[in-house]
């Protein structure tokens, strides 16, 4: 209802007046009573208002930071040298024990559909009702042994071992892998220029830390 609007509003604004009076009160009651003396209070006090300041300082130097082209092109080569070339299309059955996982590979070798097994065995929530199926991924997407064991696989073998990761035992079966092409330069040009203020805002702060002298104590 339009009518009802400035209503509402004016009752918002009201309340948020209100906590804000609220708390003004209590922090000036808190202060004459020298709460913020007190040494966790004042820890806390402290560590919020560097907080701020350290929000504040890194929203200002990254605004200020204008990349160059030519840092850009060589975020971007970077970032391409470290992508994986390939994209992997695999399922997985996730148990609980080395011992059940090992049990469902003998039934796999056995001649048993992965996908089947997958429905019936896999604790995986996510992938268990699709037989498994983990869809297109990189390696940099998955735990480390799991896309280990997942590269070294070829299109239509599954691992004769159970692959232990902190998730539970899997056995993996790759379907098919891709050729996978960089995005063009003009496509994630945004997205580099932050990632290279953030790292220039980053080796500014080393920079200051090695020029300071801190005094660290507990």
């Amino acid at each position: 209802d339009l009518h009802s609007f400035p209503t509402r509003r004016s009752s918002d604004l009201h309340i948020a007046l209100d906590s804000l009076v609220r708390a003004r009160v209590l922090a000036d009651q808190a202060v004459k009573e020298g709460a913020d003396k007190e040494k966790e209070t004042a820890t806390i006090i402290e560590l919020q208002r560097l907080g701020v300041l350290q929000n504040a300082m890194t929203k200002k130097f990254v605004e200020a930071t204008k990349p160059t082209e030519e840092e850009l092109r060589r975020e971007y080569e970077t970032q391409v040298a470290s992508m994986s070339d390939k994209e992997y299309h695999a399922r997985h059955i996730l148990v609980q024990t080395e011992d059940f996982a090992k049990n469902v590979i003998q039934r796999l070798g056995r001649g048993a559909k992965f996908e089947d097994v997958a429905k019936r065995e896999s604790t995986d929530p996510g992938s268990k009702d699709n037989g498994g199926d983990l869809g297109w991924f990189t390696p940099d997407r998955m735990v480390r042994p799991f896309s280990d064991a997942t590269m070294a696989l070829k299109p239509g073998e599954y691992t004769k071992s159970p692959v232990q990761t902190q998730y539970g035992f899997h056995v993996i079966k790759l379907d098919e892998t891709r050729d996978l092409q960089p995005p063009p330069f003009d496509q994630v040009q945004k997205q580099l220029d932050q990632v290279v203020r953030m790292k220039k805002f980053t080796t500014h702060v080393d920079e200051l830390v090695k020029q300071a002298k801190v005094e660290k104590s507990l």
